[in-house]
């Protein structure tokens, strides 16, 4: 039986080749490597790093000028938005008129693994490659032009909004792809597309294509991801840049909303990684609440916690440190690179296998047989691993820049020390929902 067999497909999927508890690694040598690995990162960051070294979208060598034109010029992005734009109603015409077995349609698929999973890798190459492909701009873009409208007409964003869309969006998502009854269903698909198509061109219709860059849920997803892109763009002058990924990680925007958005992709991660347990598929099969109610306030739980564990933190690095303006942005973009092993960890066999799939259903491939993962089960495991200590690797350094930045120096290295314990908590987490 395929994944896609299954009602709950996408949960499936994401879990790749059997169980996560089945994967042959042994939890003594994945803890201890992890926390030697947190441990040292901070130790020699402590000794060794004394002053800010990342300068955000400041640094950057620049791209030849080919690139560049190419990169910018109108044929370039008037493909892209054919691109989304041709993508975005093949899927809707798969939903409306191709088989209701989901083994059959290319539609689900094309969501949850080539839009959803490959996102990651297309972001992390390329920069935030939804901006250009968005339909959703594309069409608004579209409608502005047949009514004689400047598209960045609109009234101002509220100060206060932020992100909180994007995190909305994307919560909605995530509750599609993990809880909902029946998620690879044309039906459930159609209504969610429907629902968020009619949200998002209502509020760029309100406040103009500046409403994407905060609320699409997509756009922002990409973004964030793409912070660790080598590809960059420099502020003063816009080129186009090589740059360390810690630069565009410290040059994130602290947006109201950023940490939500943040959460519910680590918690939602999270979510998918448990839902599979043996005592939580029982106990949402039991529960007197019904299943959909006990998956959604699971959901919610996972993204819940994680936000309650960085508050924690916030709250003790402003009492370490001194005097935080605002502790709990201000290290957001730490959370990013930790996010991004998350979904490598789950995502990355149902990409190498059901993404192919997907394609050859597309081409017309009756109920093809995915292919074999590039791995074995002890590579995956391996990867899954490096993956999520590698993230938080990545976040202590990135935190640990910050800091001596923001903290006295005296106080910069202790200021630092609610943080380890949060990234150990969280490595703690990420690696039980892989082995234990």
């Amino acid at each position: 039986m395929t994944a896609l067999d299954d009602p709950r497909a996408v949960s499936v999927l994401a879990h790749g080749i059997g169980a996560q508890h089945d994967l042959p690694l042994s939890p003594f040598y994945a803890f201890a490597g992890a926390f030697a690995a947190l441990f040292v990162s901070f130790l020699a960051l402590g000794l060794l790093w004394s002053a800010s070294r990342f300068r955000g979208d400041r640094a950057g060598h620049p791209l030849p000028a080919a690139v560049q034109r190419v990169a910018d010029a109108r044929r370039t992005r008037i493909a892209a938005r054919a691109l989304g734009l041709a993508a975005a109603l093949l899927v809707v015409l798969h939903l409306l008129l191709g088989p209701a077995d989901p083994d059959r349609n290319p539609a689900p698929g094309a969501v949850y693994v080539l839009l959803w999973v490959g996102l990651v890798p297309a972001s992390l190459l390329l920069g935030p490659v939804w901006r250009l492909l968005n339909p959703l701009r594309t069409l608004h873009l579209l409608g502005c032009r047949a009514l004689g409208r400047d598209p960045a007409a609109g009234r101002p964003l509220p100060p206060r909004l932020g992100m909180w869309p994007a995190a909305a969006g994307l919560l909605a998502f995530t509750w599609l792809e993990l809880v909902a009854p029946d998620p690879a269903s044309s039906a459930a698909l159609l209504l969610f597309l429907a629902l968020y198509t009619a949200a998002q061109l209502a509020g760029a219709a309100l406040h103009g294509a500046r409403w994407f860059d905060h609320a699409d849920a997509f756009e922002a997803y990409s973004g964030l991801l793409a912070r660790l892109s080598p590809v960059g763009r420099r502020a003063a002058d816009r080129r186009l840049v090589l740059r360390s990924p810690f630069n565009g990680l410290d040059a994130t925007p602290q947006l109201p909303g950023l940490v939500a958005t943040v959460c519910v992709m680590l918690g939602s991660t999270a979510y998918d990684g448990f839902s599979d347990a043996p005592s939580w598929i029982t106990t949402v099969q039991t529960s007197a609440l019904g299943r959909t109610t006990t998956a959604t306030l699971g959901l919610l739980g996972a993204v819940a916690l994680v936000a309650a564990l960085y508050a924690l933190c916030a709250g003790a690095t402003r009492l370490l440190s001194g005097q935080l303006p605002h502790p709990l942005t201000a290290f957001a973009h730490s959370l990013v690179p930790i996010a991004l092993g998350y979904l490598v960890a789950h995502y990355f066999t149902l990409f190498v296998t059901e993404g192919p799939r997907t394609v050859m259903v597309a081409l017309g491939t009756d109920n093809p047989a995915p292919p074999e993962p590039v791995l074995g089960p002890g590579g995956i495991a391996t990867l899954q691993v490096v993956a999520i200590v590698l993230g938080h690797v990545l976040g202590v350094v990135a935190a640990h820049d910050r800091s001596v930045r923001l903290f006295p120096p005296g106080r910069a290295v202790v200021g630092q020390l609610p943080l380890l314990v949060l990234m150990v908590a969280y490595t703690i987490g990420g690696l039980a929902l892989l082995i234990a």
